[in-house]
């Protein structure tokens, strides 16, 4: 049986390394999930009796830190194809990289090769939906508009138990 231990937790304002995300709806009070962004390591946090416990931790690529954290940061909406793209092209998606991703977007879809153009990233969504889900999230597809975070049907994070 494993021990919790007591967790201390600091927060330096000029770093973004970590980012938090309660997903209010998805998971219970007192739950978060911490994004550390430079390390891709997504935790499942809960806060009970005074402590932080880690419920659960998974490694990401570069690649899909790009695409799941513009979905984190759209929960409770969806997160848009030329945001993912742009994202997963550039890194960060700044307002320029989304322009000029959704007019290339625009122009592959004209000629045919929105696949082609959409494949990478969601290949990477894929490899993502993959690690999601034992956290209870589902990353699903919008028909025309984008990705979405959703609770994953079977998974119960209340008790912080998945049920696949």
């Amino acid at each position: 049986m494993k021990t919790r231990q007591k967790v201390h937790v600091t927060y330096n304002e000029a770093s973004e390394d970590i980012l938090h995300f309660s997903l209010q709806g998805l998971l219970p009070d007192g739950h978060v999930f911490a994004f550390n962004t430079m390390l891709g390591m997504l935790s499942h946090l809960a806060y009970e009796q005074d402590q932080v416990h880690m419920l659960m931790e998974q490694s990401f690529t570069t690649a899909e830190v790009c695409v799941l954290l513009p979905l984190l940061e759209a929960y409770p909406s969806y997160c848009s194809h030329e945001v993912l793209v742009a994202s997963f092209n550039h890194g960060r998606a700044t307002e320029a990289f989304v322009e000029r991703t959704r007019e290339r977007l625009q122009e592959a879809s004209l000629l045919g090769l929105w696949d082609q153009e959409m494949r990478p990233t969601r290949n990477v969504i894929s490899r993502c939906r993959i690690k999601t889900r034992p956290f209870g999230l589902e990353i699903s597809s919008i028909l025309e508009k984008g990705y979405g975070l959703y609770g994953y049907v079977g998974s119960d994070t209340r008790n912080g138990h998945h049920l696949l």
